[in-house]
């Protein structure tokens, strides 16, 4: 029996680095796909992409490289605004289900660099919705609780209106929801949009307040606090999170494709201040904190409903934040202080 083969765009991401490598332990064929910007550090993308069997020296652009340690598992450096290549990929590969988790990630980032969010979140995501229409392959795409924007009803679940988003980043992935809805209604294949719940954990976004939090409290630096500290987040684990992504992926496929929202996160918000003494005492570090007021495009708290994804996958978000800051923490430590990056 053949097994099938996944095209996953994103994997020198963090979401996308912890997804290829359990996709390929469960027996997928993957095929990995990212432009390796230089958003954030890259050594940290170096890294993810060292962890999975490539040698990120020896990549050539546009030229698949197989993994060392994974046999299901290969990687191309590609951007996927570049419509011609992204045509051949899938002219070149029968792929039985793609998901698209490469994106122009961070609301304040969008602030100042729009240009950026529209090549990578609606060109890009263009470009897959045509591959997908070319083979009716199904699709499972990245979206964001950004969203919701200032939507006043908690826990935010899928059926509530997300007309209003404060940021371009969150305008562009209500838009990819859009696109890929009429998609599916002009050319009948299944899209399946992931609206993630702050992700957290070992190989994480160096832009995300935890990651930025741990830094500066080991390095005696102030912390800003926005909004005074009133602010909730819904942490979730990245290993949650992949197992809601697999979850959906290894479902029955429906008779009529249908265009489905599935919020992923842990459905237990966290105050930021509380957030905050959980990483003190696990540095043993008291973090000097500037209050700062609410900063543009940001909201004051997220919150997953996550039952229509526990009915579609028996869903259990299985790691509190207490548990999962320690795992970060012993990662960084090793990357950063022990600097296990060359």
């Amino acid at each position: 029996m053949r097994k099938k083969r996944i095209l996953l765009t994103g994997t020198a991401g963090f979401i996308g680095h912890h997804l290829s490598l359990a996709l390929a332990n469960q027996g997928y064929e993957v095929d990995g796909l990212d432009n390796i910007n230089d958003y954030y550090d890259i050594r940290l993308k170096y890294g993810r992409l060292r962890e999975s069997g490539f040698e990120p020296e020896h990549l050539i652009p546009g030229v698949w490289q197989q993994s060392s340690l994974h046999q299901h598992l290969r990687f191309i450096r590609q951007d996927l605004a570049d419509r011609n290549r992204i045509e051949s990929i899938f002219r070149e590969n029968p792929y039985d289900t793609v998901i698209n988790l490469a994106a122009q990630a961070g609301v304040r980032y969008s602030l100042d660099n729009p240009h950026t969010y529209i090549e990578s979140n609606i060109v890009g995501f263009l470009n897959i919705l045509e591959g997908c229409r070319s083979g009716g392959i199904p699709l499972l795409y990245a979206s964001s609780s950004s969203v919701y924007g200032d939507n006043s009803h908690i826990p935010f679940s899928e059926e509530d209106r997300v007309d209003n988003p404060l940021s371009l980043y969150a305008a562009t992935k209500r838009a990819d929801e859009l696109m890929a809805g009429t998609y599916t209604h002009l050319y009948g294949f299944q899209t399946t949009g992931l609206r993630f719940f702050t992700v957290y954990g070992p190989w994480g976004r160096p832009d995300m307040a935890y990651f930025l939090f741990t830094r500066a409290i080991l390095e005696d630096k102030p912390i800003k606090v926005f909004n005074n500290g009133n602010m909730k987040r819904d942490f979730t684990y990245i290993d949650d999170i992949v197992q809601g992504i697999t979850g959906l992926l290894n479902r029955q496929k429906f008779e009529t494709a249908p265009a489905e929202l599935f919020n992923i996160g842990n459905s237990s918000p966290v105050n930021l201040m509380e957030f905050i003494s959980i990483l003190e005492k696990e540095l043993g570090r008291t973090a000097i904190k500037e209050m700062m007021p609410m900063q543009d495009g940001d909201v004051p708290a997220t919150w997953a409903d996550v039952n229509s994804l526990k009915q579609a996958t028996a869903y259990s978000p299985l790691v509190h934040l207490k548990d999962g800051i320690p795992r970060f923490l012993e990662w960084y430590k090793k990357f950063y202080i022990n600097k296990h990056y060359h």
